[in-house]
């Protein structure tokens, strides 16, 4: 026997060796998250005398890790959503229970329709009184849970962002060693732990890692806003606040802003608002944001808008005509208004303040072109400011507090097809009986305005924004209920004008909703009665719980999909690596067998 067959065989031994130590790496690392199967593939000698053990890589597929992380950002994004969802249709209650809000609003109608069928029972105007409080009570309720959602969001969006932050520094660390580790070919467990960190980030936002020839990664957004370069890592800031408030809104500028944004520092020094430039569309910070800026204002708005409908169904009156008839706008106060119909559909709001200069933000009123204009003490003062307010296109009269419009002879613009006016009648929130014996009052008022008379002016910031939460029974009605019926001190307690009016203004008469509600439609308002509104509010809210569980259901199935595929091509299968446990030890006995013949025969030939 040949010393080359001696070298061989020890070669060998070595080499399966070292095999059999990766196996066994991988069988103790099946339950290892993160971690990819190893092989060592054994290389032979330049003299032909044997093989080397060889360089350890993984079983990689960069395709599947790919979609397993797409996947990962998809999972992230819709289980938030639907936590989130789930929370909110949470707060409407169990449909058909005595607390939930379409049970406390039945109670409230109910009340209402006895009411109106006998006003000379004074435990019914009590009981009544108690229903429309519970109704106020438990709108304030929902709307203070949506806004502990939103809080919570923010707390959330906070400890995301810095988690995030942490991993990609985490990330830029690992490429400094996996460089320094002679890039691709670096320790296994260097590369395993870079894609663990960057898959662990996929949860948070959505990435791409592309692969730089030195063995770094670089990572970005899909996007493509730079988040690691190198050994450089984009720094990331959160400026949260404690606590939201129905007034606390997203603005791209940040002194207007009332919530915290996120921004980036990228490797290259440029400092990106992550919100305003879109940059991020999946993962959990993603549907974070979105429920904080969206999901909850809108719902926040709904409440705000069913809250404003209720007040206002007891004291508006709405009067229209065509144009050149006069419509009676006595008692107009700020936030009232004045709309043209135009004979090309288009139209035109005019919003009474103060000093004219109501500020409006987007979906507060829908109109094609919304104006405020200056109230005026006299009706030559009002008829010159309504004119102002829509220039020189358009006439305007005002005599004994009666409006005509028309549109001026030369002008070149649509005709008036009709003229309409919103007008609170009560002149403050404690008149529930006046001489002119009018069925309107002020049943809900808000809490939080010196008046308390709900109008939805704009002076100071909208009246309407949070008035969910400042929703309550007129005090005035509360220590007298006699005023659910006697609209005048002349009313016979019988009379069931106001007792049928009030019924009418929540379930028969109509009230525009504003498209910003996301009610009926998603740029157009919405008519309807207020109890209808209540309903559909519900309704939608629970058809948006059912989608986002059914969307995240399915989202789910599609990350195990990803994840199963990718433990099948980079996972460790214990099945085949105890077969490669075998064919290693049998390789191992040959070699040995090798050896022991040969120290046999050197035995012997010593002994000649």
């Amino acid at each position: 026997m040949s010393l080359n067959a001696i070298n061989t065989a020890t070669a060998g031994l070595q080499a399966v060796q070292a095999q059999i130590g990766v196996v066994s790496q991988n069988i103790a690392n099946v339950n290892t998250v993160g971690y990819v199967k190893r092989i060592q593939s054994p290389v032979s000698q330049n003299d032909g005398t044997g093989v080397n053990a060889g360089t350890v890589s993984r079983i990689l597929n960069a395709t599947s890790q790919k979609q397993l992380r797409l996947e990962t950002s998809g999972a992230a994004y819709t289980n938030t959503a639907a936590n989130v969802a789930t929370q909110l249709d949470a707060l409407y209650g169990v449909p058909g229970s005595s607390t939930s809000l379409d049970g406390v609003l039945n109670g409230y109608t109910q009340s209402l329709q006895a009411l109106a069928n006998d006003p000379t029972v004074s435990s019914v105007r009590a009981t009544v009184a108690s229903n429309g409080a519970t109704l106020a009570s438990r709108i304030g309720t929902i709307a203070n849970g949506i806004q502990t959602l939103r809080t919570g969001m923010e707390s959330q969006i906070a400890g995301d962002v810095k988690s995030a932050g942490s991993l990609l520094k985490s990330i830029a660390q690992l490429n400094v060693k996996i460089v320094a580790a002679n890039g691709i070919g670096a320790s296994p467990d260097l590369l395993d732990q870079r894609d663990q960190a960057i898959n662990q980030l996929a949860q948070y936002m959505d990435v791409q890692a592309n692969q730089v020839g030195d063995g770094s990664i670089t990572v970005m957004t899909q996007s493509g806003v730079t988040l690691v370069d190198h050994g450089t890592a984009a720094s990331l800031g959160f400026d949260s606040r404690t606590v939201l408030g129905p007034g606390n809104l997203y603005s791209a500028d940040a002194g207007k802003s009332g919530v915290g944004t996120i921004t980036a520092t990228t490797p290259g020094g440029a400092r990106i608002d992550l919100i305003a430039t879109g940059a991020l569309r999946s993962g959990s910070l993603a549907a974070a944001v979105t429920a904080r800026d969206d999901t909850l204002v809108q719902a926040q708005r709904q409440l705000d808008e069913l809250a404003a409908g209720l007040a206002q169904s007891t004291t508006d009156r709405t009067v229209s005509a065509p144009a050149g008839t006069a419509i009676d706008i006595a008692g107009l106060k700020s936030g009232n208004r004045i709309t043209l119909a135009l004979a090309d559909g288009s139209q035109i709001a005019l919003v009474a303040s103060k000093d004219g200069n109501a500020a409006f933000r987007p979906g507060d009123v829908d109109a094609g072109a919304v104006r405020s204009f200056t109230l005026g003490t006299t009706d030559a003062a009002m008829a010159t400011n309504i004119g102002a307010a829509l220039g020189a296109d358009y006439s305007v009269a005002v005599t004994g507090g009666k409006l005509t419009i028309t549109r001026s002879a030369a002008s070149p613009t649509p005709a008036v097809a009709t003229v309409g006016a919103t007008v609170t009648v009560p002149s403050s929130a404690t008149e529930t009986k006046n001489s002119a014996n009018n069925a309107e009052i002020a049943l809900f008022v808000d809490s939080g305005r010196a008046n308390g008379l709900y109008t939805g002016n704009f002076d100071g910031g909208s009246q309407l924004t949070g008035f969910a939460q400042r929703i309550a029974l007129n005090p005035a009605i509360k220590a007298d209920t006699s005023a659910l019926v006697l609209s005048s001190p002349t009313t016979q307690s019988g009379d069931a004008t106001r007792p049928q009016r009030l019924l009418a203004g929540l379930t028969t008469n109509t009230h525009t909703f504003s498209s910003a509600s996301g009610i009926g439609g998603v740029r157009a308002p919405f008519t309807t009665n207020v109890a209808d509104f209540a309903l559909r509010i519900i309704d939608a809210q629970g058809a948006n719980a059912a989608s986002s569980l059914s969307l995240d259901e399915g989202q789910q199935i599609a990350l195990a999909t990803a994840q199963s595929r990718f433990a099948g091509e980079s996972g460790v299968k214990i099945d085949e690596e105890m077969a490669n446990l075998i064919q290693l030890q049998t390789a191992y006995g040959a070699n040995a067998r090798v050896l022991t013949a040969a120290r046999d025969m050197l035995d012997t030939l010593l002994r000649i």
